[in-house]
């Protein structure tokens, strides 16, 4: 049996540590067609604008741009259309309770290939106004 864990990163949102306060990391699976998957292998992925929804107990990630497959002709599906996030809902019903307090969202940070399976890091998060921004950037130039 095999112990180790093989993760491979495809893609990260750097804005997202800058402009949020990080909470809570939830890693999720992503319901995906199969010209997507091969896009996503290839690294032809972007987080950069995406954001995450609830929506009738069922979490959603909307502006995930998945350039379509080479050689997938018909079966290539909308670049930006939204996604079903696979997680528990034990796991949804926490994130809900969670989103409702003001200032919350849930922010995409990475896709990652884990074992074979396309997962998606997403943070419970809480923006930052420009003068925290600052004081990160102060204290990471201190370091």
């Amino acid at each position: 049996m095999r112990d180790r864990t093989t993760i491979k990163t495809i893609a990260n949102n750097k804005k997202a540590r800058h402009d949020y306060f990080i909470e809570n990391i939830i890693e999720a699976g992503i319901s995906l067609a199969g010209t997507e998957v091969k896009s996503i292998r290839q690294g032809k992925v972007s987080i950069k604008e995406s954001y995450c929804l609830i929506k009738k107990a069922e979490v959603y990630i909307y502006g995930m741009n998945i350039t379509p497959y080479d050689h997938g002709n018909i079966f290539n599906l909308e670049p930006t259309r939204e996604r079903k996030l696979l997680l528990n809902k034990r796991e949804i019903n926490k994130l809900i309770g969670q989103t409702k307090e003001k200032g919350y969202s849930l922010i995409p940070l990475n896709v990652h290939i884990k074992n074979g399976w396309i997962k998606l890091d997403i943070a419970l998060a809480r923006g930052k106004k420009n003068y925290d921004k600052r004081d990160s950037m102060l204290e990471k130039e201190h370091e």
